[in-house]
């Protein structure tokens, strides 16, 4: 079949037309014989009609045979000839052969010694067959069962502090009720207490928890709940009629509005409603507001929310925020490998809580991109980053923009005299785009990362394989850094998929000239995984938590 010096790489000569698909044959005469004297070798017509070859062809070599075993197998067959030839004993193994059109097929080769005058060995008889089928059905069962062992069992994860669907499943259920029936939706405002100064979290995660179970036990089975917001509980009462769903949100929310602060807003839809899961969210939560202000416990929604009207009283609400410092910005140190320095530090945008202090922004982000009133948000958060930059040069921060903003107009413009009128080194910062976002206008978006180079600014892409367009993005845009998303870093040592997957990405970062950094690290043995895969920096908790920004106090080592 092959010998140690003969590793020539098998090149299918190109054919005419498509092939016929080969149909399994008789190969019970599928035979070679190899003598050491003389170098022969001699094959079946048989053989020949399987790789492909003409059976009258002449001048066979065992060079020309050896080409048509897959290049993968050339070490397996090799070492099935060496132990047949100095075990003198027969020897089974399965190798792939290659045909002249290019295709391959799995066959069994029998290789027997055979013996010259003297008793020493002279050469090989080998028999192949065609297994095939057999090989491919032992192939799909090795890929189903791998494939069990890495897809995710279940969408449904539910949420760690309640148990209770999280707010993305619980709107793809809303969806799917949207589809087929009217009824009703209400999301409680759940507070402990009056004096929302006093409150301590613990005591308010400690209410939320037991709301949970008092909200379980009160509705049906068939009624779905979910944690829609830091302090904020959704039943979907489906195929419902609206005033059943009147009676049982109102009995409901009297229960729990014993024992914690409650406000609540019960909005009503019909079946294939124009506004969709986030659109009644969105109301749902403005009518619990409104539930606040009036001082009532439920405020109704009887009718559809216009789309105007929905956006513009959330673009409010923005307002409100950004004018009432409704927000604040935390940091989370980025080590360098190479030196083993904080060398950049993530800015985190927190939304300030009336009852449990600063939270993640992901509902609200989420929300503004979808009504179009993301813009200003970053537009704060760019413009606090340039302070910091002037307030302590040589620091390097990364600041995180949607793609809707990184698709707007307005934002080069905005960076550009932000720029000048802090007097900051461009060096200083580099955007992240959030790859778990859809970039609304790609020339937008483009037009923005060549100005942002040319000034001197890098540009990063978050979240790396989670999102909608990675390796797109990864030539669309003039990308310096890749943030590899915590999901593939935080269980890396223990899981050969993740290994696989990162160490896949790192390479194609370094062919494209990318740098590339792991988040979610939270061990040494996960740091020192990265190191040996190349990743150039790391970000986790075992580098340093996120902590509230002080001006002039990020430390750079």
């Amino acid at each position: 079949m092959t010998v140690p010096e003969e590793r020539e790489r098998w090149t299918p000569a190109p054919p005419h037309s498509l092939p016929e698909p080969r149909q399994p044959m008789d190969d019970r005469s599928a035979w070679f014989t190899y003598t050491a004297a003389g170098d022969q070798i001699i094959w079946s017509a048989t053989l020949s009609t399987m790789i492909g070859r003409d059976p009258e062809e002449k001048g066979k070599t065992r060079q020309i045979l050896s080409r048509h075993v897959h290049r993968d197998d050339h070490a397996r067959a090799l070492g099935a000839i060496t132990e047949a030839w100095t075990g003198k004993r027969t020897v089974h193994t399965t190798v792939r052969l290659m045909r002249a059109d290019g295709g391959w097929f799995d066959a069994d080769c029998s290789l027997e010694p055979m013996a010259g005058e003297d008793g020493a060995v002279c050469g090989i008889r080998g028999t192949v067959r065609d297994v095939s089928v057999r090989e491919r059905a032992r192939r799909e069962s090795v890929r189903l069962t791998r494939r069990g062992e890495t897809v995710q069992a279940s969408l449904v994860e539910p949420d760690p502090a309640t148990g209770l669907l999280t707010r993305a499943r619980f709107a793809d259920e809303i969806d799917r009720a949207l589809r087929v029936a009217g009824g009703a939706l209400l999301v409680v405002r759940i507070q402990a207490g009056e004096d929302t100064a006093v409150v301590r979290p613990d005591r308010n995660a400690d209410l939320l928890h037991l709301s949970a179970r008092l909200v379980e036990e009160s509705v049906r089975p068939e009624h779905l709940i979910g944690r829609v917001g830091p302090n904020e509980i959704a039943v979907l009462f489906a195929n419902v009629n609206w005033r059943t769903a009147r009676e049982q949100a109102r009995a409901l929310v009297a229960a729990l509005g014993a024992m914690a602060g409650t406000w609540s807003g019960l909005v009503r839809f019909e079946r294939d409603a124009e506004a969709g899961s986030h659109g009644l969210l969105i109301d749902a939560e403005q009518a619990w507001r409104q539930s606040r202000e009036a001082g009532r416990p439920m405020t109704l929604v009887a009718h559809p929310v216009p789309v105007r009207d929905r956006q513009g009283s959330y673009r409010s609400r923005v307002a409100d925020a950004l004018g009432t410092e409704g927000f604040t910005l935390y940091s989370q140190p980025i080590l360098e490998l190479q030196t083993n320095r904080v060398t950049r530090h993530e800015l985190l945008l927190r939304v300030l809580d009336e009852t449990d202090g600063p939270q993640s922004p992901i509902q609200l982000l989420d929300t503004a991109e979808r009504l179009d009133a993301v813009f200003d948000i970053d537009l704060w958060v760019v413009e606090r980053a340039m302070r910091l930059a002037a307030e302590q040069p040589g620091l390097c921060l990364q600041v995180n923009l949607s793609g809707r903003s990184v698709g707007d107009p307005r934002l080069t413009a905005e960076v550009e005299k932000l720029l000048e009128r802090y007097e900051v080194d461009p060096a200083q910062l580099t955007f992240e785009i959030t790859e778990t976002a859809l970039i609304g206008n790609l020339s937008e978006a483009r037009r923005f990362a060549d100005r942002v180079r040319d000034l001197g600014c890098g540009l990063a892409l978050d979240d790396f394989g989670s999102g909608y367009a990675s390796f797109r993005y990864l030539r669309l845009f003039p990308i310096d850094l890749v943030k590899i998303d915590g999901e593939y870093v935080v269980d890396l040592v223990g899981n050969p998929q993740d290994q696989v997957l990162v160490r896949a990405l790192v390479q194609v970062c370094q062919a494209y000239g990318i740098h590339t950094v792991a988040e979610f690290v939270q061990d040494e043995a996960t740091l020192r995984m990265l190191r040996e895969l190349g990743v150039d920096y790391v970000q986790g908790y075992l580098i340093g938590r996120p902590e509230p920004v002080v001006p002039g106090r990020l430390r750079k080592s």
